[in-house]
Formats: structure tokens, sequence, C-alpha cells
């Protein structure tokens, strides 16, 4: 948690920094273009503030909304596995008595490789350890139940208990994917861009006033820089300070009433 906690420090830090310079660079540059041409320095500016910054609130509102709505996405996904193995749970009653205890034991082994893996995030090698463990036994739950299903006697077993047990499997593979999808790389480049031009435009625009003002430039790459931050880290909650952690209580819940 800590090595996560210095990541977010060190991805808000640079940020604020690369913005600042930025402000500086456009101060400078208006500056001496002021010096030089003090009737025209502000000459078709407006028009260039409104289009950077009208492009930089977009960037900010699309990639932020995106950003949330997998997150959520997520979040509900979690719910939604912890539901799937409670109602398979539920249906092992189907089998045969002597059937149904090394089946419940394979059950909660496997919860606790589920759970173990995105606890030990984002150390993401430990977690493709607890995932291949829960793949081993999601294998070896499958066989017993058909076997079991062999065994009950009738169809209901096998009408209900295997399509709640392909749910169970299937929903991992939907929240694997879900933890891989994140905002397209040319997309937040084009955010970071458009963010940096816009700091040189603010320092431009800054140039003009009688004495210069630092805490504007600040106050402008503090905004930015956060802004992006939260957006980046609502993309990876398993890295940074926004976290699923609430949403996995669920789980350790479950986990908690298989007895």
């Amino acid at each position: 948690m800590l090595s996560s906690v210095l990541l977010v420090l060190a991805v808000v830090l640079g940020l604020f920094v690369g913005l600042l310079v930025c402000v500086e660079v456009g101060y400078e540059v208006g500056r001496r273009r002021a010096a030089r041409d003090p009737d025209g320095a502000r000459a078709g500016q407006a028009a260039i503030e409104v289009a950077v910054f009208g492009l930089l609130g977009l960037l900010l509102a699309f990639t932020f909304g995106g950003a949330a709505s997998r997150f959520d996405a997520r979040r509900g996904l979690v719910v939604e596995e912890a539901n799937d193995v409670g109602t398979a749970w539920l249906r092992l009653d189907l089998l045969r008595a002597e059937d149904q205890p090394a089946l419940r034991d394979l059950f909660r082994r496997y919860v606790d490789a589920r759970i173990a893996m995105y606890k030990k995030m984002p150390d993401f090698e430990a977690a493709r350890v607890e995932l291949a463990k829960a793949n081993t036994l999601q294998t070896e739950i499958w066989t017993r139940s058909l076997e079991g299903c062999r065994r009950a006697g009738g169809p209901e077993a096998t009408l209900l208990l295997l399509p709640a047990l392909n749910a169970m499997i299937d929903i991992t593979t939907t929240r694997t994917r879900a933890a891989l999808t994140h905002l397209p790389g040319p997309i937040l480049g084009a955010l970071l861009v458009v963010a940096l031009l816009s700091a040189i435009v603010a320092g431009h625009a800054m140039s003009v006033a009688p004495t210069r003002n630092v805490l504007h430039g600040v106050l402008f790459a503090a905004a930015v820089a956060v802004t992006i931050y939260v957006i980046l880290d609502y993309e990876h909650p398993r890295v940074g300070l926004i976290r699923l952690d609430h949403s996995d209580e669920v789980m350790s819940e479950l986990r908690e009433s298989l007895k």
C-alpha cells in the first residue's frame, strides 16, 4: 500500500511540475512578444484560449466519465461474482449427500483464492499465482460436479447446478477483462498534450498583467494535475487511493457464510 501511495504522489507531482513549467514557458513567450509588439501581442489570443480550454474541458469530462463508468462496472462485477458463487453453493444441495462435502471444500478453497488474488494487488505476479490456483480449482469443481450430477439420479441437478457453475466460471473472465480495460493510450496522450498546451496558453494570457501573479499559475497547475490523477486513479482501482476494497468485502462476507 505504501508503494502505491508513493506512486500516486509521484504522478501528481510530475504532472504538477510539468504544468508549472509550461505556464512559465507561456509567460516568457508572452512577455517577450509584448515587449516586441505591444499592440499586437493580444491579437487572436482570445480565440485560441477558448479553443484550447474548451478542448481541455471536453477531454477531461469525457475521460472522467469513462473512468467513473468503468469503476462502477468493476464494483458491480464483484457483487455479481459473489451472487453467482452463492447460487452455485446453494444448488449443491441437489447432489447426493455423500458427494457434497468434497465439493463444498473445493468451493471454500476457490473463494479463498479469488479473495487472495485481489488482496495481493498491485503485486501482479502474486495475483497471477492466485488466479492460476482459482482456475485449477474451477476445473476440479466442474469435473466433480459433472460426476455428482450423473449420480444424482434426476435431471434437477444437471439443469440447475451446471448453469450456476457456468455463470460462476464465466464471471471470472469478465472480471479479469474488466480489470484490464482502461482508457485508450492515444486518448490519454491527447489529454496530457492538451493539458500542457493549455498551461502554455494560460501562462501567455497572464503575461499581459502589469504584475506577475504566481498564485494563478500554481492553482491552475494543481487543479489540472489533481483532476488527471483522479481519472488515472479511477482507471486503476487496485493501485492508487481510489480502491475497490470496500466492494471486496462482499466476497469476504460470502466466504464467512460458506459453512
